[in-house]
């Protein structure tokens, strides 16, 4: 039997500062009061995990408040992979959600801001973030194999593993709902012989 990397990815707490605005890569902090959700997820966590957070605060504030809650993470923070950031909106980050709908009409995509393989004006398009998630995942997988990571990140982040996981397009990636402080269970295998593989144990878990 070869190496199981299991990996926790939680989306971060809810960000409110943004007041309505598109946000992406803006680095807004997040909220980290509802005390008893932050205690639920931190019960579920493993102990002795590799903890990894992409640059921005809000990952960084919802590991520490895991860790405040009773997660065992490192008292120092966790890790940082600079691939994990969300995806970078362009010029549209700092306009209102409201705005961009109505003057994009027919381009504007269900469950996202922008179809799959769309580029903002000065930003990427979320097959770009998947395609360097994809990657990351790799050297992490190779780097600790056999071991649980708990990584804070983004929901465009996640989507991403997802996709990775099970194989699927940017573009159906976006279907899945990533919700803040939810829980999403991915275990990689690695057996000496045969491809590697995934099995997806949960996804979008709410905290409690």
């Amino acid at each position: 039997m070869g190496a199981v990397t299991r990996w926790w990815w939680v989306r971060h707490a809810p960000v409110t500062a943004n007041q309505g605005c598109c946000y992406g890569q803006t680095d807004f902090p997040c909220e980290i009061g509802d005390e008893t959700a932050f205690a639920a997820l931190a019960r579920r966590l493993p102990r002795e995990a590799v903890w990894v957070a992409s640059p921005l605060q809000r990952t960084h504030m919802t590991a520490a408040a895991l860790i405040a809650a009773g997660a065992d993470g490192p008292p120092s923070g966790p890790l940082v992979e600079p691939d994990f950031i969300e995806q970078h909106f362009g010029a549209w980050q700092g306009q209102r959600y409201a705005e961009l709908t109505h003057r994009r009409g027919d381009e504007w995509h269900r469950f996202w801001l922008a179809p799959a393989d769309e580029t903002p004006p000065g930003g990427e398009s979320f097959a770009a973030l998947t395609a360097r998630v994809h990657d990351a995942v790799a050297r992490w997988n190779e780097r600790y194999p056999g071991r649980d990571i708990v990584s804070v990140g983004h929901g465009g982040t996640i989507r991403a593993a997802l996709a990775q996981a099970l194989a699927l397009s940017p573009a159906a990636a976006l279907a899945f709902s990533v919700d803040n402080l939810s829980l999403t269970r991915l275990d990689h295998f690695a057996e000496p012989g045969a491809a590697p593989g995934w099995r997806i144990a949960a996804v979008n878990q709410p905290p409690r």
